[in-house]
């Protein structure tokens, strides 16, 4: 019988990959990994699971036995890989239907467990996950603030400045000409 591990501190591709070496490395038959979960082949015995545990936690991971802890961070896992892996422009639905959707639950008493284990709510997760994305794509200089407000799914430039303001202290290109002056090109070095 298969059984599932979850996983705290999983937040991008990389950790996917790590998670997965770890558990093959400590003899597991591992069916899939995703952002905050596990699948395994059979449920590893007490041994197996404290191995699996402690090396996971030298990695930075930790394992979920809480159902309430289980739950938040399939919502934060969820968040993360669709701001920063998803296509938000194509999104039809608000974030918390699709949440609703996923885990089966009323979004109201998502809402409610998010804000008291994480001390924010999960709307503010979602801005705070956005604005990350808009910082690393303006790092980058290959789309415009109207180009990344589209692919972000915000309704106009001025929203994405307005909330970027509002989280960072600095308006979008203030924030790209400090990267600018911060960073020396090659021949100057």
């Amino acid at each position: 019988m298969s059984t599932v591990l979850h996983i705290k501190n999983m937040v991008c591709p990389r950790c996917v990959k790590m998670v997965r070496y770890v558990l093959e490395h400590e003899g597991q038959v591992v069916k899939d990994v995703t952002l905050g979960k596990a699948e395994l082949e059979t449920e590893p015995d007490a041994a197996a699971a404290a191995r699996i545990a402690n090396a996971l936690q030298e990695e930075g991971f930790l394992l979920l036995d809480d159902r309430k802890t289980q739950i938040v961070e399939t919502i934060k896992n969820f968040v993360v890989e669709t701001v920063h892996y998803g296509a938000l422009d194509e999104m039809n639905e608000n974030f918390s239907t699709l949440l609703s959707q996923k885990l089966q639950k009323d979004y109201h008493m998502l809402s409610k467990l998010f804000s008291e284990t994480e001390n924010t709510t999960i709307e503010q997760f979602i801005i705070q996950q956005k604005i990350e994305k808009v910082k690393e794509l303006l790092v980058y200089g290959e789309l415009t603030l109207s180009e990344i407000a589209y692919k972000l799914g915000y309704s106009s430039v001025a929203h994405l400045s307005g909330q970027f303001k509002k989280v960072t202290g600095l308006t979008p290109s203030h924030f790209k000409q400090l990267k600018e002056e911060k960073r020396r090109s090659l021949d100057n070095i």
